[in-house]
Order: C-alpha cells, then structure tokens, then sequence
C-alpha cells in the first residue's frame, strides 16, 4: 500500500487528507492518505523517505522550501520556484505545483477579469502571479515591506507596500497570506482592507473551511467572493492524477473528492 502525507505548519486543519483517501478508498485504489506537522522546512526531504511516502502535498509555510528539496521539478513549478506535489520517483523527489491551475478552476464563475490585486508575497503569490501574467492580466502585489517583492516585479507585476499603495480600481482581490487561518487577522489594516474592497468587483482567499475576516468584509458589501475551497479541489485532483500516475479517470477523482467536502 502506498502512503501520502501533507506537510504544513499548521496542518490539522487540512481537508487533503479526506479528499485522497475517499478516491483511494471508494475507486480501490490500495493508498493511504495522513498528516504531517512539519516545523523546519529544512527536514521536509528527510521527513519524506523516513516515512517512505510515495508523494506529499505541501502547504504553508513549506512550498518554497519543498523546491529547494526536490531533486528535479517539472511544468509550472520550474518556472514559479514553488512547489506544492512531491512525487517519489524511484528515489528521487519530483516537483510540480498544481495551485495556480486550481485557482483558475475555482475563478471560472467570476468574469471580465483583467485587473487583479494579490495579497501576500509568498509561495501562493508567486504562483497565481505568474499564471495571472500568462493569461495577459494586469497583476499588482501587495505585501507589508518591499522586501520579498524584488520576485513579483522582476517577471512583470506592479509592486505596492503598505506605504506605497494608494486606493485604485481591481477586478479581483485575492489574499494569499494566512491572515485569519487560525487567527482573526486581516492581510492588511483594516482601514486599507476595507479601502481596496470599495474598489474591487470580487474576493477571493486562499483560506478555506472558514468565513476569514478579510471575506466577512467582502459579505458585508456584498461583493461576491469564494475562499479556497474550491481552489482546494481543483489543485487536489491534479494532485491525486500525479500520486496516482494517470490510472484513475479524472472525473471520476473530482466526483470522489467533490463528496469529501460533505463529511
């Protein structure tokens, strides 16, 4: 039997390991599916052949350490430098990232998107920047200091700090940051949060299982938003095709992880 993990910190609120082990259970599939609560990011390639894991999921605050970790990387991954699906391939750790393609899968009800906003600076950004760039969008980046943002403006995008940023119009906000993960934080000041969803048509945030602070100001203007649910499932199956090399039918994985979310 194979065994599959996700590595974060936090991580016991992750769903993933619900939406695996319904496909691996209910397409028979001989796999299972656990946590892993990972402190250093340094230890995550040990971690992972001292488990004998055959693939892992990578969440905050580990993506960026995943790619360092990984022996070689494929598609996406390669070219954002972050890594969320780690494969053993005859021993060796294979990256690839499968968010942006989530994300963009859980977007598809939003229309006429052409200017968009994302909170944060790091793994989640990095990858909806550079997917939002290849979809010929207008992409800005918001984080707290200008340090982490050489990356965002090196391949295209509009740089803001806190200091820097001045109310303008977006088509979509997204929070990439763990603001209200497991706290009652917002990404930004409220002042500046509330400023920036006058000006936007949309919501969204990477967070999901829960109304974070930053969507219960969305649902208070009434602005139509979406947490990371369905982004979750979106890059779960691409995930799952990958842990599964291919041997299970597509729909068939999205209909199962689809009916994980009810439990």
């Amino acid at each position: 039997m194979q065994l599959f993990s996700i590595f974060g910190d936090p991580v016991s609120h992750s769903r993933s390991p619900l939406m695996h082990n319904s496909v691996f259970k209910n397409l028979n599939y001989k796999a299972c599916y656990t946590r892993t609560h990972l402190l250093d990011g340094k230890e995550l390639k040990k971690t992972f052949f001292d488990l004998g894991l055959s693939g892992a999921n990578v969440t905050v605050p580990h993506k960026e350490a995943a790619y360092e970790a990984c022996d070689e990387v494929r598609g996406f991954a390669k070219k954002v430098g972050v890594v969320n699906t780690l494969i053993n391939e005859n021993g060796k750790l294979i990256g690839y990232n499968t968010d942006a393609d989530g994300f963009m899968f859980s977007i598809e009800e939003f229309s006429n998107i052409n200017k968009v906003l994302i909170i944060g600076a790091g793994g989640t950004a990095k990858a909806l920047s550079q997917k939002f760039l290849e979809e010929s969008l207008d992409v800005s980046v918001l984080n707290r200091s200008v340090g982490r943002l050489s990356y965002f403006q090196e391949i295209g995008c509009k740089i803001f700090s806190w200091d820097s940023f001045t109310a303008q119009q977006f088509d979509l906000i997204v929070n990439t940051t763990s603001a209200g993960l497991s706290d009652d934080n917002l990404p930004a000041p409220k002042e500046m949060i509330e400023t920036i969803l006058e000006h936007t048509n949309y919501a969204a945030d990477a967070i999901y299982g829960k109304l974070t602070p930053f969507l219960q100001l969305a649902k208070e203007r009434n602005i139509p938003f979406k947490d990371g649910a369905d982004m979750l499932l979106g890059q779960g199956v691409l995930a799952n095709e990958l842990f599964t090399n291919h041997s299970l039918n597509k729909e068939a994985i999205k209909q199962e992880m689809t009916k994980s979310f009810l439990y």
